[in-house]
C-alpha cells in the first residue's frame, strides 16, 4: 500500500466537498440558469408594463437624460409622409377643390403640396412616388369632347403612352398610392369623366395602387350623385380623408382583406360613382390583347396569343364577310386596318392614315426634343431624332414573329389584296400629323425652343413602324416624294420579297431584318406565310449585296431562340455583304460611318435628272464620325450637346428604340 495515502483523511468535510465537486457544479449551473430565466421573464413584463404607458408623462431625470443623448427614443415608423394634390383645370373648379382638400388634409398635420399639372413633369418625377411614402391625389377635369384640360394635355399624353410601352411594364410606379377626383357633365355621356376615368386606369396599369375608389363629379345638378358637385367633391373627400386617417396608422386594408385589384368587394358603401373591378378586370384583358408583348414574356404568354389571334381572324373573316353580302360587291378590295385594328392601334398612340398607312411619334424624338440625347442612329449615322419621323405606307406583313414587339395583330398577307391610297396623300397627311404631335410639346417642360422650332420640319423618315413597307406597290413613288421634299430615307424590310428589293429605287440606307440563320429557325421564329420563304430569304440578301447605296443587317437575337448558329449568320453576312457588318467605313485610320445628308439629296437629284444612269454609292456620301460617337470615348456614344438623363426606377431595363 502507498505509504503517502496515510497523509489524507478521508473524513475531512473538504474533502468529502472535493470528491463530490460534480455534484457541486451541478447544482451552482442549474441555479444561474433559474436565475436568467427569472431575469428574462421580469424584464418582458417590465418592457409590456412600459410599452402600454409610452405615451404617458416621461419622468423628469429621464427627460433630461433623453434630451443629452444618454437615452435615445427610438424613431416612430411613418405610414404617410405627406400629401401631394394634383390638379388639372380648365375653369378654375378642378383647382378650387384642390385647394380645399389642402386645406382639410394640413387638419391631419400630414405636409401637403399641390401642384399644377401643367407644371410637373411625370417623365423626371412621378416615379419618385414608389418610395415616397406620399399619398398622391388627383383632381381633373374632362374638356370639350372627352379631351384633358390644355394644362393637363401632356401629363395624360405621358402616362397614356408610358402604360402601353413595355419598356416601363406593369410594375413602374409599384408602391405609388394615389386616388383620383373627376370632373364632368353627364349630359355628354359618350365621354362623361372621361379624363378622370383615363388617369385612373392609366396608374393602375402601371402597377401604382389605389387607396380610395375615384369620384366622379357632375356639374349636371339633375343628375348629380349628391346635387351638385361641390356635394359630389364632399362626399368624397370626406372617403378620402378617413382612407387618409387610416393609412397614418399603418393599417393598410379597411375591410376583410379579400379586395381585388383595388377594389374593395366587402365595403357595403361602394357607390356608382366608384371604379368597379369588372370595368378593370376588361381593361386587363384588353391590354393582354392590344398591349405591345414583351419578350421576357413570351413564353408564358404565346399560347394565349395564338388563341386571340385565330379568334380575332375568325371574327373579321365573319365581319368581312357580312360586309361584301350588305354591299354585294364582291369583288371591291376592302380596307386594311379593320375597327378592331383601328382601336388597338389608336389606344398605343399612332395616328392612322387612310385605309393602311400610319405614322407614331418615337420616344427619343420627345428626348431630343427636351436635350437629353437621341437614338443609336444619331450616334452612329447622325440623324437628328427630333427631325425624324416613324412611319409606314403598310400595316401588312409577310411573317408573323413571335417576338414581334410593335404589334401582334396586324394583318398578314403575301400580296397587297388591299384598297390602296395614293403615296401624295399618305405623305402629306403623315406629315401633318407628325407636326401636330411635335405640337402638343410646345409648353412641356423641359422643351428646347430651337429643338421644337427644328421639330416641325421633317427631315429623316424611319419606315420600320410597323409590318412590311416595301409590299405597298407604289414604294417607289412614294420614297422619290420624300427625297423631292428634302427627307432621307431608312427603309427596313423583313427578307420575303427580293424582287422589290430588287426594283428598290435608292434609299439613304436600307435595312434587312434577319432574325434567324438556318431554315428551321427562322419558320420557328418569323413564321412565314410564304411556302419558299428560305430560297425567298436567300434570294433578298442576295439582291441587298447588289445594292450600291448602304445597307444594313439588323439583327434581333433573343436567347434560347436563335443565338446558337453563329458559323451561319457568318455565311449569311457574306452572302447579303452589307455595310455596317463587314467593316467599310474606316478611311485612312478613321471613322466614316456619317451620313451627309445635303450631299445624298444631291445625288438623288442627279440619279433622277439622268433617268436612273447617274448612279452613286455608299462611299458618296459618308461624313467623317465625331469624336464622342467612336467606341471608347469618355462620352460613351452620347452627343455633349445633350444632357445625360437616366431614368430613377432601375427596376426594368427600357432600352431600345
Amino acid at each position: 500500500m502507498d505509504p503517502s495515502l496515510d497523509t489524507w483523511d478521508f473524513s475531512s468535510p473538504l474533502m468529502s466537498l472535493w470528491m463530490n465537486r460534480f455534484y457541486v457544479y451541478l447544482g451552482f449551473a442549474f441555479g444561474i440558469s433559474l436565475w436568467i430565466c427569472f431575469q428574462i421573464v421580469i424584464r418582458k413584463q417590465l418592457f409590456i408594463f412600459k410599452d402600454k404607458n409610452s405615451q404617458k408623462s416621461v419622468p423628469k431625470a429621464t427627460g433630461d437624460l433623453m434630451t443629452n443623448g444618454y437615452i435615445p427614443l427610438q424613431k416612430k415608423e411613418v405610414f404617410v409622409s405627406g400629401v401631394k394634390i394634383f390638379y388639372g383645370s380648365q375653369t378654375g373648379t378642378a383647382k378650387g377643390f384642390a385647394t380645399s382638400l389642402a386645406e382639410a388634409v394640413t387638419s391631419l398635420d400630414l405636409p401637403v403640396a399641390v401642384i399644377n399639372l401643367k407644371e410637373y413633369d411625370p417623365d423626371d418625377h412621378l416615379v419618385e412616388e414608389v418610395t415616397s411614402k406620399n399619398v398622391c391625389a388627383f383632381v381633373v377635369a374632362t374638356y370639350t369632347e372627352g379631351r384633358p384640360p390644355e394644362s393637363a394635355e401632356w401629363f395624360c399624353k405621358w402616362l397614356e403612352e408610358a402604360s402601353s410601352d413595355f419598356r416601363f411594364g406593369k410594375t413602374y410606379l409599384k408602391g405609388m398610392r394615389y386616388a383620383v377626383f373627376g370632373l364632368g357633365n353627364s349630359a355628354y355621356a359618350s365621354h362623361f369623366n372621361k379624363v378622370g376615368k383615363n388617369v385612373d386606369k392609366w396608374l393602375w396599369m402601371l402597377g401604382a395602387h389605389r387607396v380610395a375608389t375615384r369620384g366622379e363629379g357632375d356639374c349636371d345638378v339633375a343628375k348629380s350623385k349628391h346635387g351638385s358637385i361641390e356635394a359630389d367633391f364632399r362626399a368624397w373627400k370626406t372617403k378620402f380623408l378617413a382612407r387618409l386617417q387610416t393609412l397614418q396608422k399603418g393599417e393598410k386594408k379597411p375591410c376583410d382583406g379579400n379586395c381585388k385589384r383595388g377594389q374593395c368587394e366587402s365595403s357595403a358603401e361602394e357607390e356608382s360613382f366608384e371604379s368597379t373591378s369588372e370595368e378593370e378586370s376588361g381593361t386587363e384583358d384588353h391590354q393582354n390583347l392590344n398591349s405591345v408583348v414583351d419578350v421576357e414574356d413570351l413564353g408564358k404568354i404565346m399560347n394565349y396569343v395564338k388563341k386571340e389571334k385565330r379568334e380575332k381572324e375568325q371574327q373579321e373573316e365573319k365581319s368581312s364577310l357580312v360586309r361584301n353580302t350588305v354591299k354585294n360587291e364582291a369583288s371591291e378590295r376592302r380596307a386594311m386596318i379593320t375597327p378592331a385594328l383601328r382601336e388597338a392601334l389608336t389606344k398605343q398612340g399612332y395616328q392612322l392614315i387612310g385605309s393602311h398607312s400610319g405614322v407614331k411619334l418615337c420616344r427619343w424624338t420627345k428626348s431630343m426634343l427636351r436635350g437629353r440625347g437621341g437614338c443609336y442612329k444619331h450616334t452612329f449615322y447622325g440623324i437628328e431624332s427630333h427631325r425624324c419621323m416613324e412611319t409606314t405606307p403598310s400595316l401588312a406583313c409577310a411573317n408573323k414573329c413571335v417576338f414581334c414587339w410593335r404589334h401582334h395583330t396586324n394583318p398578314v398577307g403575301t400580296e397587297w389584296r388591299w384598297k390602296m391610297d395614293q403615296p401624295e396623300m399618305i405623305l402629306k397627311e403623315a406629315i401633318e400629323n407628325h407636326q401636330n404631335m411635335i405640337k402638343q410639346f410646345k409648353g412641356v417642360p423641359g422643351v428646347k425652343e430651337e429643338r421644337f422650332e427644328e421639330g416641325m420640319m421633317v427631315k429623316h423618315c424611319a419606315l420600320s413602324l410597323v409590318g412590311e413597307p416595301i409590299m405597298y406597290p407604289e414604294i417607289n413613288r412614294f420614297l422619290k416624294l420624300l427625297h423631292e421634299c428634302k427627307i432621307s430615307s431608312f427603309l427596313v424590310t423583313n427578307a420575303q420579297f427580293p424582287v422589290e428589293i430588287r426594283n428598290l429605287k435608292p434609299v439613304t440606307q436600307l435595312y434587312v431584318s434577319v432574325d434567324a440563320s438556318t431554315k428551321d429557325s427562322l419558320k420557328k421564329i418569323d413564321r412565314p406565310l410564304f411556302k419558299d420563304f428560305w430560297q425567298r430569304f436567300l434570294d433578298s440578301l442576295k439582291a441587298l449585296a447588289a445594292k450600291q447605296q448602304r445597307t444594313v443587317y439588323r439583327l434581333t437575337l433573343v436567347k434560347a431562340w436563335n443565338v446558337d448558329e453563329l458559323q451561319a449568320y457568318a455565311e449569311l453576312v457574306s452572302l447579303g455583304n452589307p455595310d455596317f457588318i463587314e467593316v467599310k467605313f474606316k478611311i485612312d485610320s478613321e471613322w466614316w460611318t456619317w451620313i451627309d445628308y445635303n450631299r445624298f439629296q444631291e445625288l438623288m437629284q442627279e440619279y433622277e435628272d439622268s433617268g436612273g444612269s447617274a448612279t452613286f454609292s455608299s462611299k458618296d456620301y459618308v461624313a467623317k464620325t465625331p469624336h464622342w460617337a467612336l467606341f471608347g470615348a469618355c462620352e460613351r456614344g452620347f452627343d455633349p450637346k445633350d444632357t445625360r438623363y437616366q431614368r430613377k426606377n432601375k427596376s426594368k431595363d427600357i432600352s431600345g428604340c
